[in-house]
């Protein structure tokens, strides 16, 4: 059967993004939930386990606090109030955690730490997938169980104010709202004075059960300057007022209510040592939890040490204190310090709603969930409760009855520890058939393109696909026998749930179908293949190319990095790969480089360029006339090499030797990844305010510099808006207050910089401008070339000017060593040594990769700087913020992909400009000949 091309690649691809959705499918698994379609309606909770005479317990137990705080601060990190500078900042909150009745803890927050995920972990108990990381940037209304639902079904009055993203989560759950953007990191100030400026009111009135309060100013401090910045003390004595306002008016109303309060102080998520969050480091996780409360007694003299807890318990903690069912995704504990002051059968009864709760889950998510430990012992603690229960009834009090109870106690403990477990290891294990069906299908199409090149190139080419006989073929039988019995036998014998084996059997057996079809598809392509490689072998015509030490490399460095992301722990540090290769790239230019450095000195007579006259005297056209160049190649560089003057071949040879101590000193200057991310590093000593004269200088003379290496090719007025906007982006660093100023004295004049980052948005818009006004001039006037080549750079140009304002002040050394990078590469390495399109590109791509993790940037979402989306905005507004943002995180990449750009047009001009004898000779030297 013939295809076209194009016919063929639709093909592939439509079958690669089948591939990748079961591989992805099966690498981020849905987390655990509730079949139950009873959501919005009340279930009656489960009866008190008896034996022998009946209970009459079989309604949910009373609230235990008339009105529930809860106090949500934003990236609340616990040695915020557990560590030192709780002790110093939040004094009131430190009394009561050392001294007052309270119960402390560490709450883990599973990742993603973003907070739409986190706030859901905390009102629905369940665990989030790694897809509420986009759902994130506009946050969709929460369908599942959660507490906040709970409370509106029981009558319960719910009023919120602070981060917007509630208000969409539980869309006409509160009676009155009030919500900001969490978006706008720039303002800290603002954004919880809106809170509190409603507590006066709201703390006095009794119309409400719920109080919810978001803070967001220490998070967008923590995105500004970091968990170091003098700003977060005066953020958290902030909130320790905060704080100390809500308890004493809780502790007002106890006097005429007959239930007491429960103050609730958590955070979201943690921060990591450079402000951010989002991934898994102690940092980012571990968060503080206080729960205070008058019904928390506490003897003198009792030290209570925070105990370490998962985010997800609150849910269920909430959901008791406040009489509501458990909701019935949730995968948490209740905290029982909360309980242990209540009698021994309150005690009893909401641990066995809990572990009812989980037990049900289990048995919904899991296929063989009798045969799981947790369930073994929930069923002995309730046989053992029921036990308790018949005692119970039959005499109030005696010591038995005291014993028994504590066992049981012990062994609900037990079960729900167990339970929880469980039900939280579903969602991290892998799903290991999905993810080989998609394997293997991404892996046959693969091979299946592989075989067809170059036979697949050009629009016109048509492939003869054996397409028709795998259905006749007793492989293609075999192989699907084979296929349909192992889908048999894991399907069922798997203990966990599959959702290959979940779908259809229709659905299976067509991809099985697929799987058949393209291994014989490739075992039909493979001989044709290979009697093809002989034929050509055999032919007399000479050899087109000569693998070079450099070209080794590229491909060699290239296939083990792709290999390497097999790795996790290789993706985690994926710096240290490209760190490696480009260091191990500048040695191999150092090699060549020599080496035609004294091959240009030993007076060779072959050292010149061997060709082939054509009739009119030019160099051949042929493919053996190109042969012969390209096996001439390293004579033909070191030919070119000797025409060079004195001082441009030492440039030539130090050239390499600069670009490597270039790219080992900015290793020095962000620590990232995830091993190394914590030690010290020449950024978080820059950016300390002891140093702060240091960093001005430096982002001065960066600034000058960056000016001096983008200038040279720019239009006369493109020269003066780069100055004038460089000039602006050092004014928008010291209105903001991260360098220091002549014009500035002390902190009186320090703002957020919105007039001068708009500056520097005119000069750069003007910029590309008028490169697109050259770019346009060039397609329709005679003077083309030059107008195209000088209208790239302008808007490369442009794109550095905009970098450079995004940028933090200590990585505008990054900035400048990619500019000084790029300069040394093009003049003084590949025009010299004319190295061909393909390596040119591939060095283009290997640089911009090392530049994004010099930058101090990983494949963590923690080290993404949010703050660079706001530089100039006043407001929070969606598509510029997110544009900014991800210009300023790919920057490296960019840059280099626009001067790839410019390097190749400028070399494109530099080929017509030069006599058609000499054009063959360079076109040949520049790109790889084909027969």
């Amino acid at each position: 059967m013939r295809l076209g091309s194009g016919t063929f690649a639709a093909c592939c691809v439509a079958i690669e993004v089948l591939g990748v959705a079961i591989f992805l499918r099966g690498f981020f698994p849905v987390p655990v939930r509730s079949s139950s379609r009873t959501e919005h309606r009340a279930e009656p909770p489960a009866p008190e386990p008896s034996t022998g005479a009946s209970s009459n317990w079989t309604k949910l137990p009373p609230p235990l606090f008339s009105k529930v705080v809860v106090v949500l601060i934003d990236a609340l990190r616990d040695d915020f109030v557990f560590g030192s500078k709780g002790v110093k900042f939040m004094p009131y909150t430190t009394y009561l955690v050392e001294k007052g009745a309270s119960h402390s803890f560490v709450a883990e927050a599973k990742p993603p730490t973003v907070t739409m995920p986190r706030i859901k972990a905390l009102m629905t108990g369940s665990l989030p997938g790694f897809g509420d990381v986009v759902r994130n940037l506009n946050s969709p209304a929460l369908l599942e169980d959660n507490v906040i639902r709970q409370a509106k079904a029981a009558g319960k009055r719910i009023i919120f104010y602070g981060d917007e993203t509630w208000v969409k989560l539980f869309p006409k759950h509160f009676v009155e709202y009030d919500g900001t953007t969490s978006f706008f990191v720039s303002d800290y100030t603002e954004v919880d004075d809106n809170v509190t400026r409603h507590l006066e009111k709201v703390l006095t009135r009794e119309d409400w059960d719920v109080l919810i309060l978001h803070y967001l100013g220490l998070d967008h401090i923590g995105h500004l300057s970091g968990p170091d910045s003098p700003l977060i003390g005066h953020k958290l004595r902030e909130m320790d007022s905060v704080l100390m306002k809500i308890h004493m008016a809780l502790l007002s109303k106890e006097r005429e209510a007959l239930l007491p309060g429960l103050l609730v102080l958590c955070g979201d998520h943690g921060m990591s040592e450079s402000g951010s969050h989002g991934a898994s480091s102690m940092e980012e996780v571990n968060t503080a939890l206080v729960l205070i409360s008058s019904a928390f007694e506490r003897k003198p003299g009792d030290i209570r040490h925070p105990k370490h807890v998962q985010q997800t318990d609150l849910a269920a903690t909430l959901a008791i204190g406040l009489g509501l069912p458990i909701p019935k995704n949730s995968v948490g504990r209740l905290l029982f310090p909360v309980v242990e002051g209540k009698p021994m059968r309150e005690q009893l009864r909401f641990l066995h709603l809990n572990t009812v709760q989980l037990s049900k889950l289990l048995q919904e998510n899991v296929p063989l969930y009798e045969k799981d430990p947790g369930f073994e012992q929930f069923k002995m603690s309730e046989k053992l409760h029921g036990n308790w229960i018949k005692l119970y009834l039959e005499e109030n009090s005696s010591e038995v009855l005291l014993n028994l109870g504590t066992k049981v106690l012990r062994q609900y403990l037990n079960a729900l520890q167990t339970l929880s477990l469980s039900l939280s290891r579903q969602v991290a294990q892998y799903d290991i058939y999905s993810m080989a069906v998609g394997t293997t299908l991404v892996l046959e199409v693969l091979a299946l393109l592989l075989l067809s090149v170059p036979k697949a190139l050009g629009p016109a080419a048509e492939l003869d696909m054996p397409l028709s006989s795998p259905l006749f073929s007793l492989l293609f039988y075999l192989t699907l026998l084979v296929l349909s019995a192992v889908h048999v036998v894991v399907c069922t014998s798997t203990e966990s749930a599959c959702y290959f084996c979940s779908v259809s059997w229709l659905a299976a057996g067509g991809a099985m179908l697929l799987m058949s079809a393209l291994l014989c598809a490739l075992v039909s392509a493979l001989p044709k293949t290979v009697v093809g490689v002989k034929h050509v072998g055999k032919s007399p015509a000479p050899s087109s190319s000569r693998w070079s030490e450099l070209d080794l490399l590229i491909l060699l460095g290239t296939t083990g990095h792709v290999l390497s992301l097999g790795a996790s722990s290789f993706i985690e540090e994926e710096h240290q790969t490209w760190y490696f290769l480009v260091s191990t790239l500048c040695l191999a230019l150092c090699q060549e480089v020599y080496r035609n450095h004294f091959l240009s000195s030993d007076g060779d007579p072959r050292g010149g360029l061997h060709t082939e006259p054509g009739p009119e005297g030019a160099t051949p056209v042929g493919a053996k006339g190109c042969a012969l160049l390209e096996d001439d190649r390293t004579r033909a560089a070191a030919s070119a090499f000797k025409r060079l003057g004195g001082t441009d071949q030492r440039m030539v040879l130090a050239s390499p030797w600069a670009v490597l101590c270039c790219c080992r000193l900015l290793r020095a200057l962000n620590q990232t990844g995830v091993q190394g991310a914590h030690r010290p590093d020449l950024g978080h000593w820059l950016t300390s305010s002891d140093h702060k004269a240091a960093l001005s200088v430096l982002a001065a003379l960066s600034l000058l510099a960056v000016f001096l290496l983008v200038q040279r090719r720019c239009s006369p007025m493109s020269k003066v808006a780069l100055a004038l906007g460089l000039l602006g982006v050092y004014c928008y660093r010291a209105a903001i207050g991260n360098v220091m100023s002549p014009w500035q004295r002390g902190n009186s004049d320090i703002s957020k910089g919105i007039v001068e980052a708009r500056f520097v948005y005119v000069f750069v818009l003007g910029i590309l401008f008028t490169g697109t006004k050259d770019l346009l001039r060039s397609q329709v006037s005679a003077a083309g070339v030059p107008a195209r080549t000088v209208g790239l750079w302008e808007i490369h140009s442009g794109l550095v000017l905009l970098a450079a304002l995004l940028l933090r002040p200590h990585n505008l050394p990054v900035l400048v060593s990619s500019l000084l990078v790029q300069t040394l590469m093009a003049k003084c390495v590949w025009k010299p040594l004319n190295h061909g399109v393909a390596e040119v590109t591939v060095m283009h791509y290997w640089f911009g990769q090392a530049f994004f993790y010099f930058q101090g940037n990983s494949n963590n979402i923690a080290t993404v700087d949010v703050s660079a989306g706001f530089v100039g905005l006043e407001h929070y507004v969606e598509v510029p913020a997110a544009f900014l943002t991800t210009f300023a995180t790919y920057v490296g990449p960019i840059l280099w992909a626009s001067h790839l750009v410019n390097y190749l047009s400028s070399e494109s001009s530099r080929r017509k400009g030069l006599p058609e004898g000499q054009r063959w000779v360079s076109v040949c030297a520049v790109r790889p000949c084909s027969l």
